[in-house]
């Protein structure tokens, strides 16, 4: 399927980029000087001979936009800032508090949390698989006065690479479409760590010439599967931080297991659409629009093992282990806006959620009938309210589960205030209820001590946040958490072989965080500093992060060649304290809690070497070159050494038609 997927989509993609013209739009007079060139940008590929005729000569970089679901419009960014080498990664997003396993692909461990949700609904499950997958939230929509392509490539580990390529294009003023392709496979330095995936996505949106009706919809196909080995063995983890030159040949470790794999496919079909039943003007200040949602939903997650291991306890069989979930969601929503200039915007919406959550059979387990399916249905109500008097905005966001099979709510308020054209100063306040997630409630599997029911009670959180935010400072921002019947994941001692099972915790967690984020620069060098104090003051036991995590980045930027090449060059100092990081199980693609192994306190520096010519941004790291002489104790998790120093490079490249 997805071979078939890339080869059209590079079919599509050859069709175009080869019959690119001269012309590139320019850029936007209203972005940053330090972000602007003093002249035309201009296609990378284009035959500086050309005759052809120029056509959209008016097109302008800020013509080019990107849409969220939420309708929030940002301008196409094509500059490079010390932001873009954050996000050039496997995920294209700044992973600050996430710390990668050893191959592209793999999981990450988080060295944060945070506790602000709107959902009322329970998620799937198998979280430590869905930091690649994309949600309904990461799926954006465009507008361009001209084709777009984008393409980024990025080398990996071992026989790695990724690639995500991406063209839209409006065929009116009214229609766009865009397609893309994310894909990725990698190697990995040790035994047993091949990873693959492939985000498929189309994107479509319309609207009327008069702007009343607007429609949008997306298909997006995905599959994300890892090799998994279990970590190294206790005896090797010796021979790791010895740092011996043997030891230094990493598939020279035996893991703990060489056949295990699990995988994570999805597919949603979303469609939106709305109407403007009344529009303001000048002698109307009422706007009235009705619209509606559809999404189709359905995933499946799957563990593989051919011959089982002591490592999940016994098991029903002794070959061929097959775990696999599924789950099938359906969601239907109402909603009408109103907007008024002196009341301010409301909305409100009526949801339908029907969810099929489970296995194919029962188990049958020491006297214990486990059933194999969660499915029921849910009628929703939400409202949203905005206002802004002034320099004074108001927000507000409710949700509430009516009837049905699962109870949930969530309140989210917030308050900013502009004090000056330098700062401003905001306040949120979040609670949230809903049922844990699915895995929590029921998992089967044939090993014997990973097949569970339970009936636990909604997990609630409330956090209280500050954010104060200066052009000239930075951003500093604290927010307190209280969790009460936090669920999570542990070893269970109590049977033997052990196991890992979700246990909810009958206490509440208090948890506090502080961040500060800011940037000095003295002509053409820049210090970007963020800094993280984490304090955890009830439930230590269940609930462990560490105390501070930091990212510095030393950097000097310059523009040559009468300012056709500007350059980016420094060093990224990376650093987390140590803590009883969470263990990680490919099982359950979980991370569960553990009290014995401390994990941290290891520094990560990288040098970077980053450009810009026309619309080509390169990119070319060296990652954790300090690997060799500050120590063979760096590890994502226990038992899951950090990667080792490599140097990598990768493109973006933007055509524009």
């Amino acid at each position: 399927m997805y071979k078939l997927v890339l080869i059209l989509f590079c079919l599509l993609l050859g069709t175009t980029a080869f019959s690119q013209e001269k012309f590139i739009p320019q850029e936007s007079k209203e972005l940053p000087k330090s972000l602007k060139t003093n002249r035309d940008v201009r296609d990378s590929i284009s035959d500086r001979s050309s005759k052809k005729v120029v056509k959209n000569e008016k097109a302008n970089i800020k013509d080019y936009l990107i849409i969220s679901r939420e309708n929030d419009s940002i301008q196409l960014d094509t500059t490079l800032s010390i932001y873009k080498d954050y996000k050039f990664n496997y995920l294209r997003k700044d992973d600050f508090a996430l710390i990668p396993f050893s191959n592209m692909g793999q999981t990450y461990n988080t060295l944060t949390k945070d506790f602000n949700s709107n959902a009322l609904q329970p998620s799937f499950g198998a979280k430590a698989k869905h930091f690649n997958y994309m949600e309904m939230a990461d799926i954006n929509y465009y507008h361009v006065p001209t084709p777009l392509t984008e393409l980024l490539y990025k080398t990996g580990f071992e026989q790695g690479h990724l690639l995500d390529a991406f063209f839209t294009v409006n065929t009116t003023k009214q229609f766009n479409f865009s397609i893309a392709f994310k894909g990725m496979r990698s190697l990995g330095k040790y035994v047993h760590v091949l990873s693959s995936s492939g985000n498929f996505r189309f994107t479509t949106n319309y609207k009327t010439k008069n702007k009343r009706y607007v429609a949008r919809a997306h298909i997006v196909i995905q599959n994300i599967l890892n090799q998994e080995n279990g970590g190294l063995s206790d005896e090797d983890i010796l021979n790791f931080e010895s740092g011996d030159e043997e030891f230094l040949d990493r598939p020279i470790f035996d893991p703990i297991f060489q056949d295990a794999e699990n995988n994570l496919e999805g597919r949603r079909f979303y469609f939106d659409h709305s109407y403007i039943i009344k529009e303001k003007d000048s002698l109307n200040s009422n706007k009235i629009a009705v619209g509606n949602v559809l999404s189709l939903e359905d995933k499946y997650y799957q563990f593989k093992q051919a011959t089982t291991n002591s490592y999940f306890g016994d098991a029903f069989i002794s070959s061929k282990i097959f775990d696999k979930v599924t789950l099938e969601t359906f969601y239907a929503e109402f909603n009408a806006r109103y907007s008024n200039k002196t009341l301010g915007a409301f909305k409100v919406n009526a949801g339908y959620t029907n969810y099929n959550y489970g296995y194919n059979s029962v188990v049958a387990l020491n006297n214990q009938r486990i059933t194999n399916r969660l499915l029921g249905s849910v009628v929703s109500f939400g409202g949203t309210y905005e206002k802004t008097i002034g320099e004074f905005a108001l927000k507000g966001d409710i949700g509430l589960n009516l009837t049905g099979d699962l109870e949930g709510n969530f309140l989210n308020a917030q308050a900013s205030y502009s004090i000056n054209q330098d700062m401003d100063v905001s306040a949120n306040l979040n609670s949230n209820s809903k049922a844990p997630d699915f895995n929590f409630q029921l998992f089967q599997s044939d090993y014997l001590n990973y097949n569970w029911e339970n009936n636990f009670k909604n997990q609630n959180t409330k956090q209280l946040a500050f954010e104060l935010n200066s052009k000239k400072f930075g951003t500093f921002q604290i927010d307190y958490n209280s969790l009460n019947n936090y669920v999570y994941f542990t070893k269970d001692n109590s049977v033997d072989g052990g196991g890992v099972k979700p246990f909810q915790f009958d206490e509440t967690v208090n948890y506090l965080r502080a961040k500060l984020s800011n940037e000095f620069s003295y002509r053409n060098f820049a210090l970007n500093n963020t800094v993280l104090f984490q304090e955890v003051m009830d439930g230590e036991d269940v609930f462990n992060m560490p105390q501070i995590v930091t990212r510095h980045s030393l950097y000097y930027t310059n523009e040559f060649f009468k300012k056709a090449l500007f350059l980016q060059t420094g060093v990224t100092f990376s650093y987390f304290s140590s803590y009883h990081m969470n263990r990680y199980d490919p099982l359950l693609a979980e991370f569960y809690v553990q009290n014995t192994t401390e994990i941290g306190d290891f520094p990560r520096i990288d040098f970077f070497i980053n450009a810009k010519i026309r619309q080509t941004r390169l990119f070319l790291k060296a990652e954790h070159l300090n690997s060799s002489f500050t120590g063979y104790n760096f590890y994502s998790a226990p038992n899951y050494p950090y990667r080792d120093f490599i140097v990598r490079f990768g493109i973006v490249w933007n055509f524009f038609l």
